[in-house]
C-alpha cells in the first residue's frame, strides 16, 4: 500500500524470516467480512512487483527512537522518517524452557510439530482457541488429552451450545473428506532449509494462517483415527520429567475408555502433566496452544512507549504509538479509540490484515497533511473461518461481549448441518454466530450495522420456514 501510494521514496521491510506472508485469493465476502489465503512466497517477488521496497532479512536488535533510528541484530543502523511496527505475537507458553512444552502459532513450529507427532502415541494438547480446536481436529492415530480451563471447548469463539454442536464431528471415527483447500505453498528447497533456523522457539515465525494445518501430516503411529479425551475447567499445575514422577510415586491414568473412569497406567511415558484437577496423564509432549502475547520486547529498550493491559502498543485511531512518527499494526498492538459498540480486537489474520492497510493509510495522510476517516472495517467485528468442516461466520458480540446481563439469545440449531444463535440486546441484533452453509450473514451484518428495531419480529427472526433475507433486502 505504501509502494503505490509513494512510488518514488525508498520503503525498507524488515523480516527476520526468508520468506514473506503473502495474502492471496482475496474475497469481499460481504461489506465487512473478507476470505482470503495466507501464503508464504520468497521476499525477492514483492521487490519485484514494487522496484522501491527493499526486504531486509535481519531481526530487529533496538530501536533508537529519539534517533529515528532501527538497529538490526546484524549492526546495521536504518534511519526512518516514518516507522510501523507490525511484529506480531508470540506464543504464551505455559512453561519456558522445557524440551517437552511446543508452543504453535507460526510455520515454523507447525513443522516442528509434525516431526514430533510422527513418533508420538499420546499427546496433552493445552488451550482452547482456535489452534488448539483445528489442531485436536486434525490429528488421527494418537491418543489427544485435551485440557481447557472453561466448561466447553472453543470458548474464544462459541458458547456451550455451538461446542455442544461440534463435539459429534470430534468423536466421528468416519473422516469425511475435507472441503478441498486451494492454495499453494512455497516451501524452502534443501539447501535454504538450514538457514531457515526451525524451531527453535524464541526465534519468530510468521503467525499461522487460517488453513495452516492443510499439507501438515498430522498422524501419529496408531491405527486408529481420533481420539480425544477432553478434561475441562481445569489447567496444568505441573509437568514432571520421568524420573520425577517415579520418585512421586503417584499414579499416572490411561486413556479413558467411554463412560468409564481412567484406570492406572503402567506404560512409562517420557514427560507427565499433572492438571489442576489432581488427575495425572503421561504423553509424549506437550502442545502449548495457549494464546499469544504481542512481541513488543525488542522495541522497549530505552523507549518510553505507553502499553496496554495486553501487553501491545497503545495506538490510537491514526495508528500512532505514543511516540512520534511510530506507527504499529496486527497482533502487536493495542486499539486504545473508543471502538464502535459492535467492534473488538482479536489477535486474528483478519484483522492484523485491514490494520495494516489502514496503518499504511494513515502514514501516507500524514505525510501528505491531509484528514482521514477511520476504516469502515473498524464498525463491526467479523470474522469467517473453518472448524471441524464447518463454515463458521462470527459477527459483533457474537458471545455477547461486554454486554453484562442486559441481552437474551435466539437459537436456531439443526443437527449435524447448521448452528444459528444472535445476541439481541432491547430488540436490535448485536451480534451472531453462524455455524454451517446458513447464508445468513449479510443480512445479520446489515442488521447490526443499521441498529434497526426488531422486536416485532420476534421468535420469527430465526423461524427457517419465513426467508430473512427477503425482509431486509
Amino acid at each position: 500500500k505504501l509502494a503505490m501510494e509513494f512510488p518514488s521514496e525508498d520503503i525498507f521491510l524488515m523480516t527476520a524470516s526468508p520468506v514473506i506472508k503473502a495474502v492471496t485469493n482475496f474475497k469481499q465476502v460481504s461489506k465487512t467480512l473478507e476470505e482470503f489465503d495466507v501464503e508464504e512466497q520468497p521476499s525477492s517477488l514483492l521487490e519485484k512487483r514494487y522496484p522501491n521496497i527493499k526486504v531486509i532479512q535481519s531481526g530487529v536488535k533496538q530501536l533508537k527512537s529519539d534517533e529515528h533510528k532501527i538497529v538490526t541484530e546484524d549492526g546495521k543502523e536504518y534511519t526512518y522518517e516514518k516507522l510501523c511496527l507490525c511484529a506480531g505475537a508470540k506464543p504464551k507458553l505455559i512453561f519456558e524452557g522445557n524440551p517437552y512444552v511446543l508452543g504453535i502459532r507460526d510455520t515454523d513450529s507447525a513443522q516442528a510439530f509434525q516431526k514430533n507427532l510422527a513418533q508420538a502415541e499420546r499427546i496433552v494438547v493445552v488451550g482452547n482457541g482456535g489452534i488448539a480446536l483445528e489442531l485436536v481436529y486434525e490429528i488421527q492415530g494418537c491418543e489427544v488429552i485435551w485440557a481447557i480451563k472453561d466448561k466447553a471447548i472453543g470458548n474464544t469463539f462459541f458458547d456451550a451450545g455451538a461446542a455442544e454442536f461440534l463435539i459429534p464431528k470430534l468423536t466421528a471415527e468416519k473422516r469425511e473428506t475435507p472441503i478441498e483447500c486451494k492454495r499453494t505453498k512455497y516451501t524452502m528447497e534443501g539447501s535454504e532449509e538450514k538457514d531457515r533456523r526451525i524451531a527453535a522457539s524464541d526465534k519468530l515465525g510468521s503467525a499461522l494462517g487460517p488453513d495452516w494445518h492443510e499439507g501438515l501430516h498430522l498422524k501419529g503411529t496408531k491405527e486408529f483415527s481420533h481420539k480425544v479425551h477432553i478434561e475441562i475447567l481445569c489447567e496444568v499445575k505441573k509437568i514432571h520429567s520421568q524420573q520425577e514422577f517415579i520418585q512421586l510415586q503417584r499414579t499416572s491414568l490411561t486413556f479413558p475408555k467411554e463412560e468409564e473412569n481412567a484406570e492406572p497406567d503402567d506404560v512409562l511415558w517420557p514427560v507427565y502433566v499433572e492438571l489442576t484437577n489432581g488427575k495425572i496423564y503421561g504423553c509424549d509432549f506437550i502442545v502449548s496452544a495457549t494464546g499469544v502475547v504481542p512481541n513488543i520486547k525488542p522495541f522497549i529498550d530505552g523507549n518510553n512507549f505507553a502499553v496496554g493491559e495486553d501487553g501491545g502498543l497503545k495506538v490510537d485511531k491514526h495508528m500512532h504509538t505514543s511516540l512520534p512518527d511510530i506507527y504499529a499494526a496486527g497482533d502487536i498492538c493495542t486499539a486504545s479509540w473508543e471502538p464502535s459498540p459492535v467492534w473488538h480486537q482479536m489477535r486474528l489474520w483478519t484483522q492484523a490484515r485491514q490494520m495494516g492497510w489502514y496503518a499504511a493509510k494513515c502514514m501516507a495522510a500524514d505525510t501528505l497533511g491531509e484528514p482521514i476517516d477511520m476504516d469502515f472495517s473498524f464498525e463491526l467485528f467479523a470474522h469467517v473461518t473453518k472448524f471441524f468442516n464447518y463454515k463458521v461466520v462470527v459477527l459483533g458480540k457474537y458471545n455477547a461481549q461486554g454486554l453484562g446481563l442486559d441481552h437474551e439469545l435466539m437459537l436456531r440449531c439443526t443437527k449435524g448441518q447448521e448452528y444459528v444463535k444472535v445476541v439481541m440486546q432491547n430488540g436490535r441484533m448485536m451480534g451472531a454466530v453462524l455455524i454451517g452453509e446458513t447464508d445468513l450473514e449479510e443480512t445479520f451484518e446489515n442488521l447490526i450495522l443499521n441498529q434497526m428495531d426488531l422486536s416485532a419480529y420476534g421468535e420469527d427472526l430465526l423461524n427457517p420456514d419465513i426467508d430473512i433475507e427477503d425482509y431486509f433486502d
